[in-house]
């Protein structure tokens, strides 16, 4: 069954998870203002589903069941599905102006669908068959799932064997007959309190001294042992304020959580990596090289940011400069680059033994690296274009003051075609978008997330094949094994 919107804000009130937020346990991640804005975003993946328009890009067939299902539960079978994927994350972007969280568990599922699969060719296991089973629950509910990779790490320069605090990745204490037991952390965890289950992937290679951390299970999101605690954003507390328009974006939102497992008990058909520290790395290699064709999304944002600039550009009465329209221009060419990225790893992407599409590592790769500088400058163009006002715009509520609300009218306002509030609410979504909560989604995301920029560096050079560029260039000029 596919949910729509009004299901799964109702299935998120039957959770029981234990949340905490400026030190303080939260009654309702559903009510609260500050986490409903996310929430918000992810119940729009659901909404859409059931809209004619936006069927083909949100909606897949299950391989499993042959029923609709949302697109964010299904396992890739082939390029166009891939294509798709990269769609509906400029889709998803450009609706929400914000992270919508789904990525990261489709991500998630569709490189344990591959990894599982080699591990049981490997050692004859029957992580597959578990795998399998779990993916038709995620399908037939049409569940959220928080895909949790990033540990705390510690010291970085120790190994997770070694650290002074062996909890800094998380790992097993404790096996049992019926299952495991599991302690340490998740950080960064975007949408975590929005999400139905959470599944959890080791986020480095190991080696054998480290087989007690290479481990990949699901839980329940409200799970016994699980706790929650909300990071910070910057203009959070703005959200407390109501629909004022000093949110930005007085619609949706994004939010990162450190989860922690304090001895939490995974059952045996939930467990689909035991210590076999030999797939760790490759576990991670193919979900961080789905995740990073999954910064599609920035995309989308960018078109809000770039039709924002325009925008405000209007409303000021200079889109007619030709310094501005060249900025645009700029602005456009940078987030058309990225969208090319993501589509051509999809569309150079291929099958896997298991049957799941895979994306081109490579390009992927490419792609993702060019995400972690190209909204930074878009940012850039559109800050220069919005002028210093987006930053010492007064509030709302002295707009509204009876003592100093004419004065706002007065000094702020430009074209007399232009509503005054108009040009107040555009300035507050680019701060929104480029420094305040947003910003958190559309550029330190950006850069960090899915792994570092030097990790997508250091697979650019393992998967360029550098001896063929250098036969071609040697070809080319005469040189011969014999010369």
């Amino acid at each position: 069954m596919m949910m729509n919107a009004q299901q799964y804000e109702d299935s998120l009130r039957k959770l029981n998870l234990k949340v905490y937020m400026f030190g303080e346990r939260v009654a309702s991640v559903v009510d609260d203002p500050i986490i409903r804005p996310s929430m918000n975003a992810v119940a729009l993946t659901y909404e859409l589903a059931h809209q004619p328009e936006f069927a083909d890009i949100m909606t897949a067939t299950s391989h499993l069941s042959g029923k609709k299902i949302n697109r964010f539960t299904h396992i890739h079978q082939s390029v166009a599905d891939l294509v798709m994927k990269s769609k509906m994350g400029r889709l998803m972007g450009s609706q929400t102006g914000c992270c919508f969280q789904r990525c990261v568990g489709m991500d998630a599922l569709n490189a344990l669908s591959m990894t599982t699969f080699d591990i049981d060719k490997k050692h004859g296991t029957a992580y597959y068959k578990r795998f399998i089973d779990y993916l038709t629950f995620v399908q037939e509910n049409d569940l959220t799932c928080d895909g949790a990779m990033t540990d705390p790490k510690g010291d970085r320069s120790l190994p997770p064997h070694q650290q002074h605090d062996p909890d800094m990745y998380l790992r097993v204490v404790e096996e049992k007959p019926d299952g495991i037991v599991v302690r340490g952390a998740k950080a960064h965890q975007t949408g975590a309190v929005n999400s139905h289950e959470i599944i959890i992937m080791p986020t480095i290679s190991m080696r054998r001294e480290d087989m007690d951390y290479a481990v990949s299970f699901a839980l329940p999101a409200d799970a016994d042992g699980i706790t929650y605690i909300m990071g910070r954003q910057s203009c959070d507390t703005r959200k407390l304020e109501g629909k004022t328009f000093d949110i930005g974006n007085v619609l949706y939102g994004g939010h990162e959580a450190l989860v922690v497992f304090d001895d939490v008990f995974v059952p045996w058909e939930r467990v689909f990596m035991f210590k076999e520290y030999d797939f760790a790395g490759q576990l991670v290699e193919q979900f961080a090289s789905y995740h990073r064709q999954s910064y599609a999304c920035k995309v989308g944002v960018g078109d809000v940011l770039i039709g924002a600039a325009q925008s405000i550009a209007e409303f000021n009465g200079a889109a007619k400069a030709s310094h501005i329209k060249d900025k645009i221009i700029e602005m456009n060419q940078l987030n058309e680059t990225l969208y090319c990225g993501c589509i051509a790893c999809a569309a150079e992407g291929h099958q896997e033994p298991c049957g799941t599409y895979y994306v081109n590592t490579l390009l992927a790769n490419v792609h993702k690296q060019n995400i972690t500088r190209f909204p930074y400058e878009i940012a850039r163009l559109a800050q220069d274009i919005a002028g210093g006002l987006m930053v010492t715009l007064p509030s709302e509520k002295d707009l509204l003051s009876p003592e100093v609300g004419k004065w706002v009218r007065k000094y702020y306002q430009t074209q007399k075609n232009v509503p005054l509030e108009s040009r107040l609410r555009i300035l507050r979504l680019i701060e929104n978008l480029t420094l305040g909560t947003a910003a958190v989604g559309y550029l330190t995301e950006s850069m960090h997330g899915a792994g570092s920029p030097q990790a997508q560096r250091i697979m650019i050079s393992r998967q360029v094949d550098m001896n063929a560029k250098k036969k071609l260039a040697q070809k080319l000029c005469g040189i011969t094994e014999d010369n």
